[in-house]
């Protein structure tokens, strides 16, 4: 069985997992850390030790609320996201969490520990079951003239005997998978506030007992994280970066190119400009350790600012163009000033799947 870093249970388009190795090297011990674009949390997941002070924020509700309710209701997350593969179960789920959008959003804005299991618990359901984007979007219900109407049809992963988030899959290398694949061990990679979690893996383990081992260790880990919903900028004044020493904030938001779907941020463009404009502005801070993520060339207008760059090699994923490929061979990060190591840029090339 391979050792890794506790992950995301869902699939996450433009994760940094493979990243991260490059990343911490470049921030270092710090005491504060933020990541306003959270998605799967594959960077706070990945820290080599959990930090005193950590916030992640999503703009994106169903986001927010899982790590919410994954850190203070493991086992009701675990319960309500244990349910086998259904195309009608999962079109009503649908438009259920739909239709329950708006007052998620307005309960997670006004109460920073509001959490709903069930909500989390079904949302990452059918993130596994879900082929594709659209999750979760569009505005829903599907109803004209009291009738239920759907035009398209968005079918479900039946690969697995319909096993839905229970199935188990044979690799962990099955990237992207989420909670369908099966749960690695965690040894100590996943522990909490210096805290080591037990050895696990689904051996003599129910399905159910395996899905709530994965929520208990995440909960562990998001013990002391704050989770916050809303616009990027709010995580990153001074009330929550450098009052509390010396900061690492990791910026990894929709890049101006590509089509990639983002549920909460749509494509780039203005906002990975004003995310940059950002880092300009407070590049110079000694106190901050930034990291600003984009694809080959999309923020080189740093570098002219003290920046240095490191490159890596994503996941194709989903990618079936030779631009797709190429992208997925081009992805950057642009480090501040205080990141720098010897003055020197790194790289980081991973072998392509």
């Amino acid at each position: 069985m391979i050792e890794t870093q506790l992950s995301a249970p869902f699939p996450w388009f433009g994760g940094k997992s493979r990243a991260a190795e490059l990343v911490w090297a470049r921030f270092g011990a710090c005491d504060n850390y933020v990541e306003p674009f959270a998605g799967s949390a594959a960077m706070l997941l990945a820290r080599p030790q959990a930090g005193s002070i950590e916030t992640i924020n999503d703009a994106d509700g169903f986001v927010a609320n899982f790590w919410r309710a994954v850190r203070s209701s493991p086992q009701e997350v675990a319960e309500a996201a244990d349910w086998p593969v259904n195309e009608t179960d999962l079109l009503a789920r649908h438009s259920w969490l739909v239709r329950r959008r708006d007052g998620l959003l307005d309960r997670l804005h006004g109460d920073p520990e509001y959490s709903d299991a069930k909500i989390a618990g079904w949302w990452l359901w059918g993130s596994c079951c879900w082929i594709g984007s659209g999750w979760c979007g569009g505005d829903g219900p599907w109803i004209h003239d009291g009738v239920t109407v759907i035009d398209s049809r968005q079918l479900p992963h039946l690969g697995n005997a319909g096993q839905g988030v229970n199935r188990q899959l044979p690799h962990l290398g099955d990237a992207g998978r989420g909670i369908n694949r099966q749960l690695p061990h965690l040894g100590n990679a996943g522990r909490g506030i210096n805290r080591q979690l037990p050895h696990l893996s689904n051996a003599g383990q129910g399905r159910a007992e395996f899905i709530t081992a994965w929520m208990v260790a995440l909960s562990e880990r998001l013990r002391h994280v704050r989770v916050a919903c809303g616009d990027w900028s709010r995580v990153l004044s001074e009330s929550v970066t450098t009052r509390h020493g010396d900061t690492a904030v990791f910026l990894d938001p929709p890049y101006t190119e590509g089509r990639m779907d983002y549920a909460a941020g749509g494509v780039g463009g203005n906002l990975a400009t004003a995310v940059r404009d950002w880092c300009i502005e407070h590049g110079n801070n000694e106190r901050l350790r930034i990291a600003l993520c984009g694809h080959s060339g999309e923020h080189d207008a740093l570098l002219g600012c003290g920046w240095s760059i490191g490159t890596w090699h994503a996941r194709k994923g989903y990618a079936v163009t030779q631009q797709a490929i190429s992208r997925s061979r081009s992805e950057t990060v642009w480090f501040s000033p205080a990141c720098a190591i010897g003055g020197h840029s790194l790289s980081l090339f991973d072998e392509a799947d």
